[in-house]
């Protein structure tokens, strides 16, 4: 069986205001497009094809756009953490990381109710300091999805890493099962164009089509996988874009042994018997 995720990281505004450093109206306008443009119509695309989906959204963008985030769980999908404004952990303290997690979580039951209980995290930029893994292990939370160590397998995810140039150890195993990514399955690279920092994207719907479609019909050979794609509303929002994701699902559905998840879905399924790597 090929298990399908689709996965969307809703950064808004977020993106510009923490990661890349711009707050004037331009960039802020993409992260707009992506709440009242982009969303709508992957909404629209999900439940025309029936699939339930996983959203990391950023504190930040449940506070600014709180009605985007509603109508998401409205529609079913679920709802993941992907930081407090999306920031980098790296550099922090454990005490300064811990908060953050813990302020995101808070922030998010404003908006979403008390009862909100996240299952997942996906840290932006996709960078996990030595205390990620341990911190959301004690949050009870049933998984991450920032890891590269497999490409269809998920895996189980270590905490307390240590590396330098003389020697690296990979840490325990904990109880957080790892969903793995991958830059080849994220619309960012393929699509964006940024002069500060440089990105040059701007390929083409059927280039990244047929790079997406290959990497599911392989995955789909080994027998039993978990193909995860990373999408972003103020990305992949573009209407032709839409489109492509539309003949992408068609295709994937074309298969046998074929369904789609949401990440916590799979995390349920695989906790006890996935692998330590």
């Amino acid at each position: 069986m090929t298990t399908v995720c689709l996965t969307f990281d809703f950064d808004a505004v977020s993106l510009w205001i923490s990661t890349m450093k711009q707050t004037t109206a331009t960039p802020l306008s993409r992260g707009e497009f992506g709440a009242l443009v982009g969303l709508p119509r992957v909404l629209d695309l999900l439940a025309d094809k029936d699939v339930s989906a996983t959203f990391f959204v950023p504190a930040h963008s449940a506070g600014a756009f709180p009605d985007c985030v509603t109508r998401i769980r409205e529609q079913g999908h679920e709802i993941a953490l992907h930081g407090y404004c999306h920031e980098t952990p790296i550099g922090l303290t454990r005490e300064q990381e811990a908060d953050l997690l813990d302020r995101s979580i808070e922030k998010m039951r404003s908006v979403l109710g008390r009862d909100y209980t996240p299952k997942g995290y996906r840290s932006p930029a996709w960078d996990l300091s030595t205390n990620s893994i341990d911190l959301l292990e004690e949050r009870g939370l049933l998984y991450d999805s920032s890891m590269m160590g497999d490409d269809y397998r998920p895996y189980r995810a270590r905490k307390h890493f240590s590396a330098d140039e003389d020697h690296y150890e990979r840490g325990e195993p904990s109880r957080v099962v790892e969903i793995p990514v991958a830059w080849e399955l994220d619309d960012f690279p393929h699509f964006v164009f940024l002069n500060k920092p440089m990105y040059l994207g701007m390929r083409t719907p059927a280039e990244v089509f047929d790079l997406w479609r290959e990497e599911f019909d392989f995955c789909h050979s080994l027998g039993n996988g978990v193909f995860t794609l990373t999408m972003h509303p103020q990305v992949i929002g573009r209407g032709p874009r839409i489109a492509m994701l539309s003949r992408l699902i068609d295709h994937m559905r074309s298969h046998a042994d074929v369904h789609f998840a949401t990440m916590a879905e799979v995390a349920l399924e695989q906790s006890d018997w996935v692998k330590v790597k």
